[in-house]
C-alpha cells in the first residue's frame, strides 16, 4: 500500500495543480470584488439589503455558487450568487438598478488595472526569484485578463447580465418588462451559446483587444 501511495504520489502533476489553484484564486478574486461593488453600488444608492444579507464581505464563501463555479471551469462560463437588490429603495429605480449593475463591471476593470500595476512595480523593483516570478505572471496573466473578460462578459446587454439592466435605461418601461422576462430562462440561453461556441471568437477578441491597450499603458 505505501508503495501504492508513493508511486501515485509521485504521478501527481503538480505545476498543473499549482496552476489550477492559481487560477481558481483569480476567480475567487474577480468574482468576490464583482458581487461585493455590485452591493457597495446599491447601499450608496440607499439599498441596504445586500448589507443586511452580509454581503457586502470580500469572503468569497459569501458569493460563489458552487454550481456556477463548476460550470465555470468546465465551460468557460459560470456565475456568482447574485447580490440582493430592491430597486424599491432607488429614488429612480431603472436608473439606481443600472448604476448597481454596472459597478461590478467597472470594479473588474480596475482590478485590473490594479494588478498591472502590481506587476509594473515587481517588474521594476522586485529581486528575481521563482515565487516573485509566479506572483508576476499570476498578476498579468491571470488576474487581469481574467478580470477583464469578466468585465465585458457582463457588459453584454442580455439577460441576466449586468448590461441588460444598463440597457434597460434607454428602453421605455413595456419594453423593459418584457426584457426582464427572459432573465430567468438567459442563463439557459447562455449556456447553451457558450457549449456550441457561438459568439466566443467575438468576445475573446474584445478581451483580448482591452487587455492589450491596458498592458500597452504599463508596459510600453
Amino acid at each position: 500500500m505505501l508503495h501504492y501511495l508513493q508511486n501515485l504520489f509521485q504521478a501527481l502533476d503538480f505545476s498543473s495543480l499549482a496552476d489550477a489553484a492559481l487560477r481558481a484564486a483569480a476567480v475567487f478574486l474577480c468574482l468576490t470584488v464583482h458581487e461585493t461593488c455590485h452591493g457597495l453600488a446599491a447601499l450608496a444608492l440607499g439599498d441596504p439589503t445586500a448589507k443586511s444579507m452580509h454581503r457586502l464581505s470580500l469572503n468569497p464563501l459569501r458569493h460563489i455558487d458552487w454550481l456556477g463555479l463548476a460550470l465555470m471551469f468546465a465551460a468557460g462560463f459560470g456565475w456568482a450568487k447574485p447580490v440582493p437588490v430592491n430597486p424599491n429603495y432607488f429614488r429612480k429605480p431603472k436608473q439606481g438598478m443600472a448604476i448597481t449593475a454596472l459597478a461590478g463591471p467597472v470594479s473588474n476593470f480596475l482590478l485590473a488595472i490594479l494588478f498591472l500595476g502590481i506587476g509594473k512595480v515587481i517588474y521594476l523593483y522586485a529581486p528575481y526569484s521563482d515565487g516573485m516570478n509566479v506572483l508576476f505572471s499570476w498578476c498579468l496573466y491571470t488576474v487581469a485578463p481574467m478580470s477583464v473578460g469578466m468585465g465585458l462578459f457582463n457588459l453584454i446587454p442580455f439577460p441576466p447580465l449586468d448590461g441588460s439592466k444598463v440597457l434597460a435605461v434607454f428602453l421605455p418601461d413595456g419594453a423593459y418588462g418584457k426584457l426582464m422576462r427572459y432573465e430567468r430562462c438567459g442563463i439557459l440561453i447562455l449556456l447553451a451559446l457558450s457549449w456550441l461556441g457561438l459568439g466566443g471568437n467575438a468576445l475573446g477578441n474584445a478581451i483580448y483587444s482591452v487587455y492589450a491597450a491596458l498592458f500597452h499603458i504599463f508596459f510600453a
